[in-house]
């Protein structure tokens, strides 16, 4: 007959802490303080008992009522991760398969979970954004309290695990100042997009994955004026925005009867009605191109970001995107349109080392042959 393994103490705690929490209709995501002085009176409690009956106590209590809050009010064995400052993301490709990304640079972890637990944890990290993940819907894309966007796939999607991502907001990067002093800009470039900032100019970041665009937006958006209404649109919340006056906006992914669905063209109409000084659409890569041309050729500057391998291609991108709106829309309108109301491309690129830096800025001058045409206003490799 197996004998079945001990239980760990932490375990032990995590399950009587649930237990009290659940006693006293307590949520420890949004009451913190009350999980924290229950953790510590169970671990206490844990360690009265232990002497009294012989058995090993806790050594270190600080450090299990951290484990048992992590377990029960965060995500288990991920959060050392989630909370360390350097790691940028992280994510699953199996249980035993666990990776982070610093500096750009990605390393396997040594942690070793279970189908089950990976499962737990996503469905954690959904309990308070109103969003699921099931045969029905094999894809959800939901933002994390604490900004991080997080991204999941199930099988029969994926071959046999469920893969997940979890793509933190660092805060160290929040505004042009910071991303200077880490390499990633020259002043004078730092103070160029500031300046267009302040004046209402229309600015596209362009770039690869993981490039930085989303990064920077959030920066460009820190640097308007102070007196500034901003509204950003986003497909789910990503951007790490600060500013006085601004208001953010998500879509909706449709009911399980095909209702209610929330898409991006639908905010950027919404968000003209909201009187903004700017609107922000955190990615363009549908016919919503077409509203956001709309809305910043009725005066409202905006800023968005594109994948693209440079930044001329990006214009070239932004002037197909709304072609994607219907057969009525004609590259006659579109081309023109790019040209008078983007004043500038913002291009991202991240190196070998895990580097991000901005590469090249371009301005819109006029259309050629039915094509934006752009001079160049910085190309990093000539400051090299």
């Amino acid at each position: 007959m197996s004998i079945a393994p001990p239980v760990a103490p932490a375990s032990l705690v995590a399950e009587r802490v649930r237990e009290r929490l659940r006693a006293e209709r307590a949520d420890p995501s949004r009451d913190p303080e009350l999980a924290t002085r229950i953790a510590h009176t169970e671990v206490r409690r844990h360690n009265d008992f232990a002497l009294a009956r012989g058995l090993t106590p806790i050594d270190d209590e600080s450090a299990c009522v951290r484990e048992v809050l992590a377990t029960v009010a965060g995500y288990g064995p991920l959060q050392p991760y989630l909370d360390d400052p350097e790691v940028e993301e992280l994510w699953i490709n199996a249980p035993d398969r666990i990776f982070v990304a610093r500096s750009g640079v990605s390393e396997r972890v040594p942690l070793v979970l279970t189908d089950s637990v990976v499962r737990d944890l996503v469905e954690r990290m959904l309990h308070s954004t109103g969003r699921r993940v099931d045969l029905s819907q094999p894809f959800v894309d939901a933002s994390l309290p604490d900004g991080s966007r997080l991204h999941v796939v199930i099988p029969d999607i994926t071959r046999r695990h469920w893969a997940v991502n979890v793509r933190k907001f660092l805060p160290a990067f929040g505004d042009l100042d910071r991303l200077v002093a880490a390499g990633s800009m020259p002043v004078a470039v730092g103070d160029l997009l500031r300046a267009a900032m302040r004046d209402g100019r229309s600015i596209l970041v362009s770039g690869a994955t993981h490039a930085g665009k989303t990064t920077l937006l959030g920066a460009l958006i820190a640097a308007c004026p102070p007196e500034h209404r901003i509204v950003t649109v986003e497909e789910t919340f990503e951007l790490a925005a600060i500013a006085p006056d601004l208001v953010s906006l998500q879509g909706r992914q449709p009911s399980l009867e095909g209702t209610g669905e929330v898409t991006l063209r639908r905010l950027v109409k919404e968000a003209l009605r909201m009187r903004p000084d700017r609107i922000v659409v955190g990615e363009v890569r549908d016919a919503e191109a077409l509203d956001l041309l709309l809305a910043l050729n009725t005066g409202v500057p905006g800023a968005a970001t594109v994948h693209a391998n440079s930044a001329r291609e990006a214009l070239v991108k932004l002037a197909a995107l709304p072609l994607l709106a219907g057969r009525n829309i004609d590259a006659g309108f579109v081309v023109p349109a790019v040209a008078s109301s983007v004043h500038m491309v913002v291009h991202c690129e991240r190196d070998r080392t895990g580097r991000r830096r901005i590469a090249e800025i371009v301005e819109p001058i006029g259309v050629d042959g039915g094509a934006v045409v752009a001079r160049t206003v910085y190309r990093a490799d000539d400051d090299a």
